[in-house]
């Protein structure tokens, strides 16, 4: 499939409009041929993950956050900010990210995580978009709606509020999900399950009597990568897709 192809059907899953003015989306490295036949999909484009990619032998790195935030005066291989882009470039290799455009889109990954949690009657939380709300199909416990969250996103939450309080409207959205505490609270959540928060966020969710589930950033995020697979499967049926083994989260527990 020629790139200028697979990036249309990359816009059709997750259309660029609908990503957050800070986010810096689609094709960041652009590979050194134009045909696309072995892609790999990860979270993030780390040197583990450009690796990966060059001992797969594929054309292109699709990841859900981008490489660069920010411009850069030099590409270095032993940067930790360029050292991914330093190899995939060395190989050929493109680059392409769907950022909070894949949030937001339908079917991405809030809509995902929404849909592992069973949650039912999603909609998107206003006024972004971004983040999703839907009800359980009955009230449960705060703690059991806690591990109900690790077993399915195999994560160790951390948490605010009573174990005891029965919640069933729930709000979700993966990754840094602290700056829309309010906006879950305006509609409706009885509880809020996010990747991570700042201090000061987990106080005003506090002070607001929302209780806040936070999951880990990778664990809320990485429910996307097979669900994008699938799909760019029946939109480029022509291209052999991999889903990263190598990329591991962050962070450890003891």
């Amino acid at each position: 499939m020629e790139l200028a192809k697979f990036c249309a059907c990359m816009d059709q899953i997750a259309p660029r409009p609908l990503a957050l003015d800070f986010d810096n989306v689609g094709l960041l490295v652009e590979p050194d041929h134009a045909e696309i036949r072995k892609v790999l999909i990860a979270l993030d484009c780390t040197t583990v993950t450009a690796r990966e990619a060059i001992d797969l032998g594929v054309d292109l790195l699709v990841t859900h956050h981008p490489q660069f935030f920010h411009g850069v005066k030099s590409i270095g291989f032993s940067s930790p900010v360029t050292g991914a882009a330093a190899l995939l470039l060395r190989h050929g290799i493109g680059h392409y990210a769907a950022h909070t455009n894949l949030d937001a889109a339908e079917g991405g990954v809030n809509d995902t995580l929404a849909g592992f949690l069973e949650l039912q009657n999603e909609e998107p939380i206003p006024p972004e978009n971004i983040g999703r709300i839907g009800v359980l199909a009955s009230p449960i416990k705060l703690s059991a709606l806690v591990e109900r969250c690790n077993a399915l996103l195999n994560s160790r939450a951390a948490y605010t509020g009573d174990p005891d309080r029965l919640v069933s409207r729930i709000a979700v959205l993966g990754g840094a999900g602290g700056g829309d505490i309010e906006y879950a609270r305006d509609a409706g959540a009885e509880a809020y399950i996010t990747g991570e928060a700042k201090h000061n966020q987990i106080l005003e969710a506090r002070e607001m009597d929302l209780p806040l589930i936070l999951c880990g950033h990778y664990e809320t995020e990485r429910v996307v990568l097979k669900s994008l697979q699938d799909r760019l499967q029946i939109l480029a049926p022509d291209v052999q897709y991999y889903i990263t083994l190598r990329e591991k989260a962050p962070l450890l527990f003891s």
